[in-house]
């Protein structure tokens, strides 16, 4: 397994710590670093810094938003970025939500299928060279009515440029296994992934006569090691509030993706009775309802036989890159915790 991580830019940290972080995270042998922009910094800002201070490690964009730029704006960013890095760039694209997209962008949610699917094929019409004629549901390029005529960048993709899309309903997971190089996935139980995530993309890939080699499946998860028992029973603990917001405060008041992903892997009950403690303002009380099982089942966190055993679990469920999202109060604590488990990575690889 290829291993992998996803930082925030503006995550509260100094930007140049958050640029140490990568750079050290090369050295330790990291494979791909993606960067988030969420509601913070941009993405592409940033991978272009971090393509600067690095030399080997593949830089992603995990996610941008789509819907937010036009899908040519997505390929000049996509092409300038893999051009200036070497051919290192991994372009992540995702719907993101109706929050974010319309509570912060102003950009309507609606049809987040459709706009996906017709900005893949527009990119990658782009990334092809030719001059851009598309009509679609969604976008139409030329813009009728007009003296436009059909145009070509002046710039031309120098590298292949993966495509990977961020997927956790149904429906987005069989177009990505129709369309897309990837999955960046979440929320994932390897225990119920076969029915929840799999089923989906093993549907897509049919439909675009793939198999699952032809699609590197990135699944990502906190990393903590915890020296005994009782240290691990705290670290547990301590992630409740952090699940309940994901099941409970993310999304809006009809759409939360989190929330369906676990109710599809066998917590339908408990995601059910979390988001609405949470929507109601009990907080406190939708953290009380996750379980230990909850927190174990979809991160890494544990002793290291613990984690190691854990990605062996994660290999066999059909993973083929690990995004770690390393624990610690410090960036050199971050890093410790990073490389070691880089290095359980390599070892869940080997024989048992």
């Amino acid at each position: 397994m290829r291993t992998a991580t996803t930082i925030e830019a503006s995550g509260g940290e100094h930007w140049s710590q958050q640029a140490d972080f990568v750079v050290e995270a090369e050295k330790l042998g990291l494979d791909i670093c993606w960067v988030a922009e969420a509601w913070g910094s941009d993405a592409p800002s940033a991978l272009g810094y971090y393509a600067a201070r690095t030399d080997r490690i593949l830089l992603g964009s995990g996610v941008m938003q789509v819907g937010t730029r036009t899908p040519v704006a997505v390929a000049q960013t996509a092409i300038t970025l893999s051009n200036l890095s070497g051919g290192r760039f991994l372009l992540g694209l995702g719907a993101s939500g109706p929050q974010v997209m319309e509570g912060l962008h102003g950009v309507p949610f609606a049809r987040p299928l459709s706009r996906m699917r017709e900005t893949v094929e527009v990119v990658r019409l782009v990334l092809d060279g030719g001059k851009l004629s598309y009509s679609g549901r969604e976008f139409t390029i030329p813009l009728p009515g007009g003296d436009a005529v059909p145009m070509r960048l002046s710039t031309r993709a120098e590298h292949d440029i993966p495509l990977y899309l961020a997927a956790l309903s149904p429906a987005m997971l069989r177009l990505t296994g129709e369309i897309a190089d990837g999955w960046l996935g979440t929320s994932f139980v390897p225990e119920g992934a076969a029915g929840a995530y799999f089923a989906h993309l093993d549907e897509g890939l049919a439909l675009g006569g793939r198999s699952r080699s032809d699609l590197d499946v990135c699944q990502g998860a906190e990393v903590a090691f915890a020296p005994d028992e009782e240290a691990l029973g705290a670290m547990v603990a301590g992630r409740k509030k952090e699940l309940a917001f994901s099941l409970g405060g993310m999304g809006s008041a009809s759409t939360n993706f989190y929330n369906h992903a676990y109710s599809r892997q066998g917590w339908a009950e408990v995601a059910a009775e979390v988001r609405e403690r949470w929507q109601s303002g009990d907080r406190d009380g939708a953290a009380g309802l996750i379980t230990d099982e909850m927190v174990l089942g979809t991160t890494l966190i544990g002793t290291e036989s613990m984690v190691r055993a854990r990605l062996r679990v994660w290999r066999d469920a059909g993973v083929n890159t690990v995004r770690l999202y390393p624990a610690g109060q410090t960036l050199d604590d971050r890093l410790v915790t990073l490389g070691r488990a880089i290095e359980l990575v390599r070892e869940a690889d080997g024989p048992e």
